[in-house]
């Protein structure tokens, strides 16, 4: 039967948050082609999570989507779906897509899910139709699906039922365990139809909808992952599933710190970790030229390789280890520590260079929601962004730490070098002039988006209100570029800060955000 897909089709059709290697775009009804695709992402080789199939959906020769679709006509819908059924039987062992018909600029398509499947190696026939099935064993490579062959057919037969750790069920755990709030903020947020139908949903069913539940009907089982992004605490279930952030203010080797441990559902986490580094330790820095007008700026620890390196470590960490992430701030580094090191797969060498690809990953479905989310690319990108962020912000280069055996993994981001102390607010200015550009009075960073948001709350206003007043369409963009950053420079705040995921939540200015708006400060464009 046809249901809502946890996704948004319009984004997952552009490939804004799945790698176009992961989607198979196909005109009309080809089974033989469909199957061997179905089969190699239910093998998943690489551990990215699968993948989908659009059926309808036809591209142009460098693999994007032409628009409008061409569609499957509504006379042969019933009929492929029918078809599909008989041809997925096949696959062995027998494996089955979620499916969903979607309407596209007034055209029909048949959109496939196929995650990584539970009883990998699956084989499929090379020709469903033919009299005498020879059935192979398929995988992705890069936009191709490909029979799997020699080295690489042995190294898939052994994955047999090593299923990555998140997409496990969690046997001390059951479906009630789920909060159907948080899975409905979730659905609303990345903008898929199925929250429509959320609500009247039995939370079983809501959560096989969303391949967080699974197992037979009698007896069905929460996954970890529906436990890491969908429940109150999950650190119940798994200790130390949580964030430390520490200040050494007289470097590592002092006697003094100040600990701050971020616990929580995983998304949630992150963004309330990286909100509170944000807002007390990271510091823009001025640096004025007695031979020109326009100054320099830079931050001690730019925010873009900070919310990487942090995003990373909670991604791939493994969550079998009793051992938080950690965030190691002083005045000279900041340092992210996670347990274990990156995947055997990766070369010390190349990893501690910043040439870290990944060939399987440790978290497929972890991955995935914060794809949907906006908080990490996946695909090997988090080391070049870190490293393009610290150059362009004038940084010296960050530093890639693991060991032969794979026990840990850090990531040293160093300070900007003409970064000021904010303890040195009296030191002796020299030429080039530096000035330190953060004060508790002064908020981490005013960007322009930012300043929109401030202008338009004259009154408090609820996510839609605020969005519509900004004439902004696209909620995702609206969150991370908007939202979230004005909610981090302390000028605008929840209107119910002890319930974050509440729909009667909204939000207004500070007495900063007030102050700020009568006085801007000078260049600030309102």
């Amino acid at each position: 039967m046809p249901q809502h897909l946890p996704i948004n089709i319009a984004d997952l059709l552009r490939q804004r948050t799945v790698e176009g290697e992961r989607i198979e775009y196909k005109a009309g009804w080809n089974p033989d082609a469909i199957i061997r695709t179905l089969c190699a992402f239910a093998n998943d080789f690489q551990n990215l999570g699968g993948g989908y199939v659009v059926i309808g959906q036809d591209c142009d020769a460098n693999g994007q989507p032409v628009f409008p679709p061409v569609g499957v006509p509504a006379d042969q819908l019933d009929k492929v779906q029918q078809e599909l059924l008989a041809a997925c039987q096949l696959i062995q062992p027998p494996y089955f897509p979620a499916l969903s018909v979607e309407t596209v600029e007034g055209r029909q398509l048949i959109v496939l899910q196929a995650p990584g499947g539970m009883n990998r190696p699956y084989k499929a026939p090379a020709s469903v139709s033919a009299r005498h099935k020879s059935c192979h064993y398929y995988i992705r490579r890069f936009s191709s699906t490909v029979e799997a062959k020699g080295d690489t057919e042995r190294e898939l037969l052994s994955l047999t039922a090593q299923v990555p750790w998140d997409d496990r069920f969690a046997q001390q755990a059951s479906v009630a365990d789920l909060s159907r709030p948080l899975m409905l903020d979730y659905l609303r947020e990345v903008g898929s139809a199925l929250a429509d139908d959320a609500d009247s949903l039995p939370l079983e069913a809501l959560g096989r909808q969303m391949n967080v539940v699974g197992g037979p009907s009698e007896t069905p089982w929460v996954k970890n992952v529906g436990l890491l992004f969908f429940n109150e605490a999950p650190e119940r279930f798994f200790p130390y599933a949580q964030i430390d952030v520490v200040w050494f203010p007289e470097g590592a080797g002092g006697d003094r710190f100040d600990e701050k441990i971020f616990k929580g559902p995983l998304a949630r986490m992150i963004r309330e970790a990286l909100a509170y580094i944000q807002r007390n330790y990271l510091h823009e820095t001025v640096i004025k030229h007695p031979d020109r007008a326009e100054a320099t700026r830079v931050w001690n620890f730019p925010y873009v390789a900070v919310e990487e390196a942090l995003v990373n470590a909670v991604y791939h960490r493994s969550y079998e280890e009793r051992e938080p992430v950690e965030v190691r701030i002083g005045y000279d580094e900041l340092v992210i520590v996670s347990v274990p090191g990156p995947d055997r797969s990766i070369k010390t060498a190349d990893f501690e260079a910043g040439r870290a690809v990944s060939r399987r990953y440790r978290n497929r479905r972890i991955g995935e929601f914060l794809k949907e989310l906006d908080l990490t690319e996946g695909r090997s990108t988090g080391v070049p962004k870190i490293l393009k962020a610290m150059a362009a912000n004038g940084s010296l280069p960050p530093r890639f730490e693991t060991d032969d055996d794979r026990l840990a993994c850090a990531v040293h981001l160093p300070a900007h070098p003409q970064a000021k102390r904010p303890d040195q607010e009296g030191a002796e200015q020299v030429t080039p002039q530096v000035t330190p550009q953060v004060t508790p009075q002064v908020t981490p960073q005013v960007t322009p988006e930012v300043r929109l948001v401030v202008v338009a709350l004259t009154q408090p206003l609820s996510r839609q209100e605020l969005q519509q007043a900004l004439g902004l369409k696209d909620t995702k963009h609206f969150r991370k570029a908007y939202l979230l950053p004005a909610l981090a420079s302390e000028l605008v705040e929840m209107t119910l800060p002890d319930k974050p995921q509440s729909s009667k939540q909204g939000y207004r200015l500070t007495a900063l955000g007030r102050q700020w708006l009568q006085n801007p400060p000078e260049g600030a464009n309102r």
